[in-house]
């Protein structure tokens, strides 16, 4: 499997897809943090293996799905081999398909607001609730029927920014947070999103 930063900005501009019955959503990635476990203290694998993060070892490919703060669910896609213990956190996405099913997702309502819109998948846990992404979630196969990610053309440099990862303790300075430059739905506060 390949390096974790490497497909982290990969990842950027390819479609997140979740099938619920006949419904189709979807999102094009704009947002991602890289975790190493081997170097990272902020990485859930950081300690080794445990009931909560083994997912994160069963190499790449996988989602691994976690609860925080008491109410909030958060997925990031394996990557590297078998006990690398590495992932990417989705930070934010910009909704393609399915718009008025993430909406009920994460308001009860079909009719959102611009306002609402951009705020509908730009940060984690929203992606989570506006994709119905929960604990049984958790361990799927990303070539799987029901959540797996399309590919899409690279990307230019030029186009991904490079700063310090968002809401962490640990290993803060490290610069393994990527996004597409000037998307709308990128999360946090525009000041802080980091430099190039």
């Amino acid at each position: 499997m390949r390096n974790v930063h490497i497909v982290a900005k990969e990842l950027l501009g390819k479609i997140f897809v979740r099938v619920i019955g006949e419904n189709f959503l979807s999102g094009k990635i704009v947002e991602v943090e890289a975790y190493d476990g081997s170097i990272d203290e902020s990485s859930h694998s950081y300690s080794g293996k445990t009931k909560r993060n083994e997912v994160m070892f069963n190499g790449g490919g996988f989602l691994y799905v976690y609860f925080t703060y008491g109410m909030h669910f958060c997925a990031n896609i394996v990557t590297g081999k078998i006990n690398d213990g590495q992932a990417i956190l989705i930070r934010a996405v910009e909704p393609i398909t399915g718009i008025n099913l993430m909406a009920m997702n994460r308001y009860n309502k079909k009719e959102i607001t611009p306002k609402e819109f951009i705020n509908l998948t730009n940060g984690p846990a929203k992606v989570c609730q506006s994709f119905a992404i929960a604990r049984m979630q958790n361990g799927i196969d990303l070539c799987s029927d029901e959540i797996c990610v399309f590919n899409s053309p690279k990307l230019s440099l030029s186009k991904i920014v490079t700063s310090t990862r968002i809401g962490i303790k640990k290993s803060v300075d490290l610069p393994w947070r990527y996004y597409i430059k000037d998307n709308p739905f990128i999360s946090g506060n525009p000041s802080i999103r980091g430099k190039k």
